[in-house]
């Protein structure tokens, strides 16, 4: 049985869909006023696996994740860079979408932008006017009256008397209390803005993710998923909106991924810490950086070094490296895959670990003694599974590495593209390493072994190692 850590009630929950075999799931998008960072890679390799478990776990799954291509920061970027608005925004959803794409996640069913659903948008606010949760101003604002919702923290775990004991507040014309926030916004001179009952304008940002993910999956959903850093105000504005506007419960299942710290402190330009996803893929392949991201729990915090990413790096060239091995020996079988019994204990451990709150860290250590059995056990005849075996292993690996999105790809594809990206990380060419190598079996040949140390050494200085096999001299990264 599925369990889903909730926030809502800060327990963890069985999952039973509000309709049988059916899961609407939505989630917080990119505000794309910039390019994406390692922030958003790791929300949203999160999210990839949630929804890729359940496929597997055969639910129809309508996943809808949003833009939000109009806000202040974007108008202020594209004011900056003298552009429209809606060019930045679309240079920037270009980006995500290459950076996603490289990181192997599927796209969702359907991706709303917040100025295609103005209408929508406008809809919600007259609700919410009619049903006396909201108030205009006089200058053409909209803003919703928090103390109206008696619901109001039950995501955050906030009081409405301690936020406003709590926190200073910028005066705004035409709120009547420090806590509401604002659905629609007056037009500002040279601004974005649509025409709305109230006069022209422009939607808040936390309206138009009510607005949109109620029209695509319904009043009522299952998940609603995103960085921990939204659950206030943005979530807690959402329930407040679509609550009082539709008079039933938003979302059944609130899900949030952990913080990410660069090195141990928090990513900012200022600290020069800011890893964009094209930075990041400029050292390591996306798989590395995918698997690294699986590593820990969704839930929780992750710390990004690059340290710890050239560790992902070795093993997954010994993930590969094996598979390489393992799919030599199946090709000999001669009958359907056969899963034996330690097989059959790493679908266990793989499916009890993603039933408990899509544990992949659990996985990935399953994947580590999976891998360590199997290169204990191929190196003899004596102890080598069967051809077919050898299959069946093959098999559960790639069932299971499709749900986490590794492992998939021929063995020596990915292992050459790795190299060529540490080729470039360590700033020395292919050619060079092998003139190396000639040089240092030449000096040993003629047994000038304080030589060939020498070249060992020059090689290593450059962060290659090097290995004498019977096959001839290989060579590594370190």
């Amino acid at each position: 049985m599925l369990r889903i850590y909730n926030t809502l009630t800060e327990k963890k929950e069985d999952f039973i869909p509000i309709h049988e075999n059916k899961v609407g799931i939505y989630a917080c998008g990119m505000t794309v006023y910039d390019k994406p960072h390692i922030g958003h890679a790791r929300k949203e390799v999160a999210i990839d696996l949630i929804v890729s478990y359940l496929k597997y776990c055969g639910y129809e799954v309508n996943y809808v994740r949003n833009f939000t291509d109009v806000d202040d920061k974007i108008i202020a970027r594209a004011n900056e860079r003298k552009i429209g608005f809606t060019e930045l925004s679309e240079e920037n959803i270009d980006a995500f979408y290459k950076a996603m794409d490289a990181l192997g996640l599927q796209r969702p069913d359907v991706e709303p932008k917040a100025t295609e659903h103005i209408a929508e948008i406008i809809g919600m606010i007259e609700k919410l006017i009619a049903n006396g949760f909201a108030y205009p101003t006089n200058d053409g604002s909209v803003y919703f009256a928090v103390e109206k919702f008696k619901g109001y923290g039950k995501l955050s775990n906030r009081k409405i008397d301690e936020l406003l004991a709590g926190t200073r507040f910028e005066p705004e014309a035409g709120k009547r209390n420090p806590l509401d926030f604002a659905l629609w916004k007056s037009s500002k001179p040279d601004e974005p803005k649509w025409s709305s009952p109230w006069g022209e304008g422009r939607p808040g940002w936390h309206i138009e993710c009510s607005a949109m993910s109620t029209k695509y999956l319904g009043e009522t959903f299952d998940i609603h998923a995103g960085g921990r850093d939204l659950i206030f105000p943005h979530h807690e504005n959402e329930i407040a909106q679509a609550e009082c506007a539709t008079g039933k419960p938003f979302v059944k299942y609130w899900v949030h991924n952990g913080f990410l710290t660069v090195e141990g402190e928090k990513m900012s330009k200022s600290l020069h810490n800011f890893i964009t996803v094209d930075d990041a893929l400029l050292q390591y392949h996306p798989e590395v950086l995918r698997y690294f991201m699986l590593s820990t729990h969704y839930r929780t915090p992750i710390d990004f070094s690059m340290a710890s990413l050239k560790e992902t790096e070795k093993k997954i060239n010994y993930f590969y490296q094996t598979l390489k091995t393992l799919a030599q020996f199946a090709s000999k079988a001669e009958k359907e895959p056969a899963v034996n019994a330690k097989a059959e204990e790493f679908i266990k451990e793989f499916r009890e670990s993603m039933d408990d709150d899509f544990n992949s860290a659990r996985v990935v250590a399953a994947f580590v003694g999976i891998f360590k059995h199997l290169n204990e056990v191929l190196v003899s005849k004596k102890t080598r599974p069967s051809p077919e075996e050898c299959a069946g292993f093959a098999k559960v690996i790639k069932e299971s590495g499709a749900v986490l999105g590794v492992l998939l790809k021929d063995p020596d594809t990915i292992m050459n593209e790795i190299r060529e990206i540490q080729l470039k990380r360590y700033g020395i060419a292919k050619a060079d390493i092998e003139s190396l190598i000639e040089k240092r079996n030449a000096f040993r040949k003629e047994k000038n072994f304080e030589s060939a140390d020498k070249m060992r050494d020059e090689l290593l200085a450059k962060g290659v190692s090097i290995q004498d096999t019977p096959n001839g001299t290989e060579w590594n990264f370190n």
